[in-house]
């Protein structure tokens, strides 16, 4: 029986993390280089506004779900699928 080895719900386990990493790197790494570059642009000018910060990051996190929205949702649909194929195996 599949549902008695440990390995199996480790590799699920394993298997969903990685696709939370791929739906969330589209998203985190736009907004990190924004925040980066607008913190350097705060540094240089001693301008310590933090609403200067989030406007133009939640501008770039808009545009890139506009870009990878569609990509990110194909992975958590498919992933979602593959488990729910699996669900008979387990309850044999």
């Amino acid at each position: 029986m599949i549902a008695d080895n440990p390995d199996y719900f480790i590799g699920i386990a394993q298997q969903a993390l990685w696709v939370v990493s791929l739906a969330a790197a589209p998203i985190l790494i736009p907004a990190l280089v924004a925040g980066l570059i607008l913190g350097m642009v705060q540094a240089a000018t001693s301008i310590n506004e933090q609403t200067l910060t989030f406007v133009p990051k939640l501008i770039v996190v808009g545009i890139a779900l506009a870009i990878f929205g569609s990509t990110i949702l194909m992975l958590l649909v498919d992933f979602t699928q593959e488990m729910f194929q699996q669900i008979p195996e387990l309850t044999r």
